[in-house]
C-alpha cells in the first residue's frame, strides 16, 4: 500500500510537470503569434504621401498667342500624408511648378514633422510667371481656355521614429499634374501620382 501511495504522488507529480509544460509552450507559441502581428502591422513603415491638395488663383492675367506669358499668384495647401504608427520627421524640400515643362515657379518649404496617422497640411503663396517664350502649344491652349501644369517635387526625405526608439529613413517625390483653367481663373483636375 505504501507502495501504490508513492506511485500515485509521483503520477500526480509528473502529470502537474506535463500540465506546465502545456501552459508553457501555449504562451510561446500565443507571444510567438503577437509578435510576427506586431512587426507585420504596425512596424511596417511605408512612405508618406506628398500632394497638392487645394488651390486659388488671383490676380491672373493672360498674354495673347502671340505673346504667350502669364502671371497669377497661386495660393495652395500641401498635403503629406503620414499613414505610419510614427511621427515623419522631414527635410526642407522645392516644389517646382511648370507649363509644358518650363519653370514658372517654386515654392520652399521647411523642414518639420507630420504627426503618426494624420495629414500635414502645408500653406503656401507664390507668384507664377511665365514669360514671353516659345511654347508652341500656347495658342492652341489659350483657345481651349486650359493651362496644363505640373507641379513636381526635390526628393522629400524624413525618418519615421516607432515607439521613440526605432527610426526608419523613408523619402517620397511629388508629382502632380493640373489644369489652370482661364475662364473662372482656376485649379482643376488636380492629379497625383
Amino acid at each position: 500500500m505504501v507502495e501504490a501511495g508513492i506511485s500515485d504522488s509521483e503520477d500526480l507529480r509528473r502529470q502537474k510537470r506535463i500540465k506546465y509544460l502545456k501552459y508553457g509552450v501555449a504562451f510561446v507559441v500565443f507571444q510567438t503569434i503577437v509578435i510576427v502581428i506586431f512587426a507585420l502591422t504596425i512596424m511596417k513603415v511605408k512612405g508618406p504621401k506628398f500632394r497638392v491638395r487645394s488651390a486659388i488663383l488671383e490676380n491672373f492675367t493672360a498674354g495673347t498667342s502671340g505673346n504667350p506669358s502669364f502671371s497669377t499668384t497661386f495660393n495652395g495647401q500641401f498635403g503629406l500624408k503620414n499613414t505610419n504608427f510614427g511621427q515623419y520627421k522631414y527635410d526642407s524640400a522645392t516644389v517646382t511648378f511648370a507649363y509644358r515643362g518650363t519653370t514658372v515657379g517654386e515654392a520652399i518649404f521647411l523642414k518639420s514633422k507630420a504627426n503618426m496617422l494624420s495629414t500635414k497640411k502645408i500653406n503656401f503663396s507664390r507668384n507664377l510667371n511665365l514669360a514671353s517664350t516659345s511654347i508652341s502649344e500656347w495658342s492652341s491652349d489659350l483657345n481651349s481656355g486650359i493651362l496644363p501644369l505640373t507641379a513636381t517635387s526635390s526628393r522629400l526625405n524624413g525618418k519615421v521614429t516607432l515607439m521613440f526608439i526605432m527610426k526608419k529613413k523613408k523619402a517620397t517625390q511629388m508629382n502632380c499634374t493640373m489644369d489652370l483653367v482661364i475662364a473662372s481663373q482656376t485649379i482643376q483636375n488636380i492629379k497625383c501620382k
